[in-house]
């Protein structure tokens, strides 16, 4: 079994020696569920890409101390991947997010599409982006990430198309498209989007709104996927891509 991963405000700046305390839902985590006992190691993040490894030097179910051995300073990502991703039915809305978050999006933006069967509004929608933040936290400390996701507000069409341009490469993933994927010239750094449709698919007009702010059309594979999976299988291409673009270019 791995070391324990939590998550915890860490002092800024962090530096060896220094105890830092696990309260709440994650003492109890620790304490009660993994039921750690003095002396064993663990790993600690802030969720912003600050970490700290460290053994546990007393614990009780409301508070878990550790003693930081070690700092983790972990390599500043050459490449951020954004999502934009449909909403997908509820059911599997926090299954999209896990999924991408565990695939390696640094960023994903919740968006409703023509086609969307889902909708975002008042309290309700509150709820909902609320739990598209747990999602991310829950599949981040699995994935043992430093760095969570960023969940954006709730967008629409032209919000996509308005902040296409801050973007190096905008990949929309239609399946109607005849240029595969694997013909995308993805950057091996900077700003990648990637735009993922609703169960019913993007309308004809979407994609060219999205194409005339900057965007190319890709085919994603041979079968049609699901939205909430579509996703993170996009991010895991999109990383391969740019990996093989920064070894072309050594």
């Amino acid at each position: 079994m791995s070391d324990g991963f939590f998550i915890a405000d860490l002092p800024d700046p962090v530096s060896l020696g220094d105890r830092v305390s696990l309260t709440g839902a994650e003492a109890h985590h620790a304490a009660v569920v993994r039921r750690l006992s003095l002396g064993e190691s663990v790993t600690l993040t802030d969720g912003r890409g600050r970490g700290v490894m460290g053994r546990i030097c007393d614990v009780s179910k409301s508070l878990v101390t550790v003693e930081v051995d070690a700092v983790l300073t972990p390599e500043s990502p050459q490449l951020w991947v954004t999502v934009a991703q449909a909403l997908p039915k509820q059911d599997r809305a926090e299954l999209a997010v896990d999924l991408m978050t565990e695939a390696g999006a640094d960023e994903i933006i919740p968006w409703a599409g023509a086609r969307s069967q889902v909708r975002w509004s008042g309290e309700r929608g509150q709820k909902a982006y609320a739990k598209w933040v747990g999602a991310a936290r829950e599949a981040s400390k699995q994935s043992r990430r430093l760095c969570f996701p960023v969940i954006a507000p709730y967008a629409g069409l032209p919000d996509l198309v308005s902040c296409a341009s801050a973007y190096d490469c905008v990949i929309v993933m239609h399946e109607q498209s005849d240029r595969p994927i694997s013909s995308c010239p993805v950057p091996s750094a900077g700003k990648v989007l990637i735009v993922i449709g609703p169960e019913g698919g993007l309308t004809g007009e979407e994609v060219l709104a999205l194409e005339e702010a900057g965007s190319t059309a890709y085919l994603m594979g041979h079968t049609v996927l699901r939205t909430s999976t579509a996703g993170a299988i996009a991010v895991t291409q999109v990383r391969l891509l740019a990996d093989l673009a920064g070894r072309g270019a050594e």
